[in-house]
């Protein structure tokens, strides 16, 4: 498949990921670009009013920190670098929210470390935020939460936080904006020789082989982690975009299917890759028994597993497990993503969900497992 026909996909692209990097939003260094920053909101600002909902990750605090605390040279202590984050932070986050608000968008920061994906409960937690503010039309501006974290538990560059972002609400596509055009098979600094990718399939090997590479002095990245972060997108089905931040209108002609950068394609469509790591979930925290009339709608209608239709439940899990559906006579009718922990889908078994906040305290899914989270067994 060609770059051209492949990047014609790109139309159909409704959720995107759009990470920017340290030297593209600080103006290398120099403070916070604010040329620049408004020109990548103008552009979310038609795509969201094109339909497409976007999320921007975004680098620069610890940099922008650096600057306001006249640091020339970017500390290796922790605690100077988890400031400089602190102050840089506000300026980051004051700048994002100015220039989107200029273009009709309200914007809304999200913080986040390692431990807020690596459990599963916050992982959801987070989902569900990034989710409703999607719908609401806000769009979440991200950073690693620099100000709390350590090095055991960096992500390491906010190239795979993008990728992470990504599969965390199931996104189409990731655009990595860069300060350079793409991915070349050698580096073109040094070898004339050097051929410029246009697309290839996120994961080959042959791909972190031809990254390499050194980051600049203000952020930890390179080439070489944006091709894993790439793979990483894959997973979860987004193939990532590679290009110059600086290219005009960037953002808005790579989502009229214009091939710019270079697309790393993910093999798997982000429903398939989803589904099948449900299914091929070998070892369940527990089940629910529900109704033969839950069983026909989920078989024949496809819909989401209600509460009420819940007749028990077994083991102890938590939200955001992978359990069992089965019929009364304990076949396995589907599996899926707990919406609620077993302690909890006890109390809501057999209740509607307008009763849910009396049960528990507060109001949340009306599912137990959405359909989305949800493969039928054959």
């Amino acid at each position: 498949m060609t770059h051209e026909i492949e990047a014609l996909q790109a139309r159909d692209w409704r959720r995107i990921v759009i990470k920017v990097g340290s030297s593209l939003v600080t103006n290398e260094g120099r403070g916070l670009d604010d040329q620049a920053i408004g020109e990548w909101c103008r552009q979310m600002a038609v795509l969201v009013r094109q339909g497409r909902e976007v999320i921007m990750v975004s680098s620069g605090a610890i940099a922008e920190g650096m600057k306001r605390l006249g640091w020339v040279t970017r500390p290796h202590a922790i605690h100077e670098l988890q400031a400089a984050a602190a102050v840089g932070q506000m300026g980051l986050a004051q700048m994002y929210e100015t220039k989107l608000r200029e273009n009709g968008l309200g914007s809304a920061q999200v913080l986040l470390t390692h431990a807020d994906l690596a459990d599963r409960e916050r992982y959801l937690n987070a989902r569900s935020t990034l989710l409703t503010l999607l719908k609401l039309g806000v769009v979440p501006v991200i950073n690693e939460n620099d100000t709390v974290v350590n090095d055991e538990i960096k992500f390491g560059d906010n190239d795979t936080l993008g990728a992470l972002v990504a599969n965390l609400v199931e996104a189409d596509a990731l655009i990595i904006l860069t300060d350079q055009k793409g991915l070349f098979s050698a580096d073109p600094r040094k070898d004339v020789n050097a051929k410029f990718i246009n697309a290839a399939q996120a994961g080959d090997p042959a791909l972190e082989v031809m990254a390499g590479g050194a980051g600049s002095s203000l952020g930890r990245g390179g080439m070489i982690t944006k091709i894993l972060a790439a793979k990483r997108a894959a997973g979860s089905g987004a193939s990532t975009v590679i290009a110059w931040g600086r290219e005009p209108d960037a953002l808005l002609r790579l989502q009229q299917g214009e091939a710019i950068g270079t697309l790393l394609i993910a093999p798997t469509h982000k429903n398939q890759a989803r589904k099948q790591w449900i299914a091929d979930h070998l070892k369940m925290r527990g089940a629910v028994t529900v109704d033969a009339g839950a069983v026909l709608k989920l078989r024949q209608a496809g819909t989401s597993l209600l509460p009420i239709g819940m007749m028990g439940v077994e083991g102890d899990f938590s939200r955001g497990d992978v359990i069992a559906i089965r019929d009364q006579q304990g076949i396995e009718v589907a599996r899926g993503l707990a919406n609620y922990a077993s302690t909890e889908a006890r109390l809501i078994c057999r209740k509607p969900s307008s009763a849910f906040e009396s049960l528990l305290g507060y109001a949340a899914e009306a599912e137990m497992v959405h359909r989305d989270n949800m493969v039928l067994s054959r």
